[in-house]
């Protein structure tokens, strides 16, 4: 039986870095780099909805855990506002659509929080939507309804 021999890695072959690096030779960001770039507000609001779900745990109603995240964002000292109203900006006119963000904090963050079996792409769409017609850069989206919170947050700059 032959041996059929071994090809080099892709990136070698094109005299590349083996890892991290794009055509570009820019960084690519992994979660370590990303760490650096997190703000302490997100940060904060993460931890008080890590509070929220060590007390309440998963399967209770979405509602339910806004609420306590507001008494804990109060706890802290957070400015926050729940369920602002969000209209869109069609050629010039303001339409009303119905949209409500579930908190803007420090007027800075959008939460949007979520009590589901997994996060879909959808979540991400609609938080990204809302950044943007809100002119906000970074949100948060947290699913309260998995084990362990720190498997349903997803942190999103526009």
């Amino acid at each position: 039986m032959k041996r059929r021999a071994r090809r080099a890695p892709s990136c070698a072959r094109r005299n590349w870095p083996s890892r991290g690096w794009t055509r570009r030779w820019t960084r690519t960001m992994n979660h370590r780099d990303t760490e650096t770039q997190r703000d302490s507000l997100t940060e904060e609001i993460i931890g008080a909805a890590i509070d929220v779900h060590r007390v309440l745990g998963p399967g209770l109603l979405e509602s339910a855990y806004q609420e306590c995240l507001c008494v804990e964002l109060g706890l802290r000292d957070l400015r926050f506002v729940s369920q602002l109203h969000l209209p869109i900006d069609y050629k010039g006119r303001h339409v009303d659509a119905g949209y409500r963000l579930d908190l803007v904090v420090e007027d800075r963050v959008v939460v949007e929080l979520k009590a589901v079996e997994r996060l879909l792409p959808l979540h991400e769409a609609q938080l990204l939507t809302y950044l943007r017609l809100g002119r906000y850069t970074t949100g948060l989206l947290l699913n309260f309804n998995v084990p362990v919170l720190k498997d349903g947050i997803r942190r999103m700059r526009s």
